[in-house]
């Protein structure tokens, strides 16, 4: 980070703190369709309806302790926050402690659904219910933001929408109501910049940037610009209250014209060690901005042994991920996957297969798989029975959470127990 932007981001932490001294808190995926029907991304089942209108903080009294650092300098530190001093340049930098831990038990919103009345029906749903998180659109598959974020302008997009025109007042609301908030940031998949910055797409073996087969462009995943500008939104969306960053779409394109596609300055490096490259570069600095960072992967990368093609290896992502959300959508297994005849009409035995799977694939890792499960109909219906039977298969695999999935946020209530 600009050694501007670090003063800036400390300044804003240190009157976080002095604001923090004087209140006390109080608390309480999918256009990949066409894609093999064993995986599926969190934009999760574009085909459906589009809906039809989208740790607690510092306390007073918070302990503070001092302590002597090994330069012999005399550090300060407050619940919330560390601070260290840089003695050849007297630079402050501070870092966020990060947030409480939460089993979550979530659902998804559009920025649509977030910005709109129809948010208070999904947190009556969460009020009344076990459900205790809100996984929320910041950046989608469009390549444009939600909401209006205070970002760093190297790459002038104007990519703003006004979905959600108070991001801040909303998010303090859900947290104030003792909802876990949870940023979705859509990151290669990303025709908006991958148009306008054609230096930064994929490019075609025979000129131009390359295409998938619904004639969208994608961002180059080597190119550091990309990491960068992606990282700059989740920052953001920290700044605006958020405690987890999700990121979507994390991978290399997996339908298209594939052959064709070529991706400059890849020199040497392989697709599976790139992810988790960025992802490993990205939660550095969102830790440090206080947050968590998870990742949504293909389902079928809890039992491939290899990338898929698109550079997602569980067992990497879970190393350099805080959570990893494996979608599992029994619809988008083939039939015959893990000897089921039909997956999809077998939600429990699909879902439980690939999470024991999962779980042993990132036995040697302390990070935590949080599937996506699915709640919507796609070739077989689903209802309460179909959708619980997902969660007892989470739990039964060893699991504590999980996310459902509607992209019309309508999600099935008798599926879930109440509070």
């Amino acid at each position: 980070m600009k050694k501007s932007m670090m003063l800036a981001v400390a300044a804003v932490i240190l009157l976080s703190l002095a604001v923090g001294q004087l209140l006390s808190t109080s608390g309480k995926p999918m256009d990949d369709n066409q894609v093999k029907p064993a995986v599926a991304d969190a934009e999760k089942v574009e085909k459906q309806e589009k809906p039809a209108a989208d740790d607690e903080g510092l306390k007073e009294d918070d302990p503070k302790d001092e302590t002597t650092s090994s330069n012999g300098e005399t550090e300060i530190t407050e619940t919330g926050t560390s601070e260290t001093s840089d003695t050849r340049t007297g630079e402050i930098k501070a870092e966020k402690a990060l947030p409480a831990r939460v089993a979550v038990k979530g659902i998804y919103a559009t920025g649509f659904t977030a910005g709109s009345k129809n948010i208070e029906r999904l947190i009556d749903l969460i009020d009344k219910t076990e459900l205790n998180a809100l996984v929320v659109d910041i950046k989608d598959a469009t390549g444009y933001l939600t909401t209006p974020l205070e970002t760093d302008p190297e790459l002038s997009v104007s990519a703003v929408t006004y979905k959600i025109k108070d991001l801040p007042a909303l998010v303090t609301d859900l947290k104030e109501r003792g909802i876990y908030t949870i940023a979705r940031v859509v990151v290669f998949k990303d025709p908006l910049v991958a148009d306008r910055y054609p230096e930064l797409a994929v490019q075609r073996k025979s000129g131009g940037i390359w295409r998938d087969y619904k004639g969208k462009a994608w961002t180059n995943p080597y190119k550091k610009e990309v990491w960068d500008y992606n990282v700059d939104i989740a920052l953001a969306a920290i700044r605006a209250g958020f405690e987890e960053i999700q990121f979507d779409y994390v991978r290399f394109p997996s339908d298209g014209p594939l052959k064709e596609a070529v991706y400059p300055g890849k020199d040497n490096k392989n697709r599976a060690d790139t992810i988790e490259a960025f992802l490993a570069y990205a939660g550095e600095k969102i830790h440090k901005a206080g947050a968590f960072v998870s990742a949504d992967v293909f389902g079928l990368t809890c039992s491939a042994e290899d990338d898929l093609g698109i550079g997602q290896k569980i067992e990497l992502i879970a190393g350099s991920a805080d959570y990893v959300s494996p979608m599992v959508y029994p619809s988008h297994y083939a039939p015959g996957s893990y000897g089921i005849k039909n997956p999809n009409a077998s939600p429990y035995k699909t879902v439980y297969k690939s999470l024991t799977d999962a779980v042993y694939k990132t036995r040697d890792t302390d990070n935590i798989i949080r599937p996506w499960l699915q709640d919507f109909s796609y070739g077989y219906s689903y209802g309460a029975k179909e959708v619980r039977a997902q969660i007892k298969a989470t739990y039964d695999a060893g699991l504590e959470e999980w996310i459902l999935w509607n992209a019309s946020n309508r999600y099935t209530g008798r599926a879930l127990n109440k509070e």
